[in-house]
C-alpha cells in the first residue's frame, strides 16, 4: 500500500529536514534525489519542495547535483510548470521590493529568479520552451491560461516587462 502524498505544509517540513541532513553529509546526493522524486510526484509535494529549496538558505539549488537534476527532469511538466511560475513570481516580487526599498527581500527574490533560471536551463528543453512560450503569450498578448495567473497577482506592465526579460535570459546561454 502506498503512502498518501504529503500536504503542502508537510512537504515544507520534510524538505527542510532532508536539506539539513544533506548539508550535514547524512544524505548522499543520490538518496536526496530519490526522496525528492517521491515528493515532487504530487503537486503539493513539489510546491513544498520548491518553497524551501528555491527561497531558503540551502545551497542545493546553487549546486544542483546531477542525480537531482535527473530526477527533476524525469518528474516532467509539473516541475517545469512550477519552476516557470516561480520565475515569474520572483521576478515581479524583486521589482516590488525594489520599489519599496526592501533590499534584503529584493535580494532574496533575485536569488529565487537566478535559481529558477539555472534549473530551467537543465530541465527538458522542449517542455521548458513550450511552457515559457505560454507564459510569454500571456504577458505580451494577454492570451492563454497564464492570464488568470498574472491577473491574480496584479502584476503591472513594468513587472511584466521584467518577466519577459527573465524568460529571454533563459535562452541566452
Amino acid at each position: 500500500m502506498s503512502t498518501p502524498a504529503p500536504s503542502f505544509e508537510q512537504a515544507i517540513e520534510i524538505t527542510a529536514q532532508w536539506l539539513r541532513l544533506w548539508e550535514e553529509g547524512e544524505l548522499s546526493d543520490e538518496v536526496l534525489a530519490d526522496r525528492v522524486a517521491e515528493l515532487v510526484a504530487s503537486r503539493d509535494g513539489a510546491r513544498g519542495f520548491f518553497v524551501v529549496s528555491l527561497a531558503g538558505d540551502s545551497p542545493l539549488m546553487d549546486r544542483l547535483p546531477e542525480a537531482l537534476v535527473m530526477q527533476l527532469r524525469a518528474a516532467g511538466e509539473g516541475v517545469v510548470d512550477l519552476t516557470v511560475r516561480n520565475l515569474a513570481m520572483s521576478t515581479a516580487m524583486a521589482m516590488h521590493h525594489q520599489r519599496t526599498g526592501d533590499m534584503a527581500q529584493q535580494a532574496g527574490s533575485k536569488k529565487v529568479t537566478s535559481r529558477c533560471t539555472e534549473l530551467l536551463r537543465l530541465l527538458e528543453p522542449k517542455s521548458v520552451k513550450t511552457r515559457l512560450e505560454q507564459l510569454l503569450e500571456a504577458v505580451e498578448h494577454t492570451r492563454g491560461e497564464d492570464v488568470a495567473f498574472l491577473n491574480r497577482w496584479g502584476y503591472d506592465d513594468e513587472q511584466k516587462q521584467a518577466i519577459t526579460a527573465s524568460i529571454e535570459a533563459i535562452a541566452e546561454t
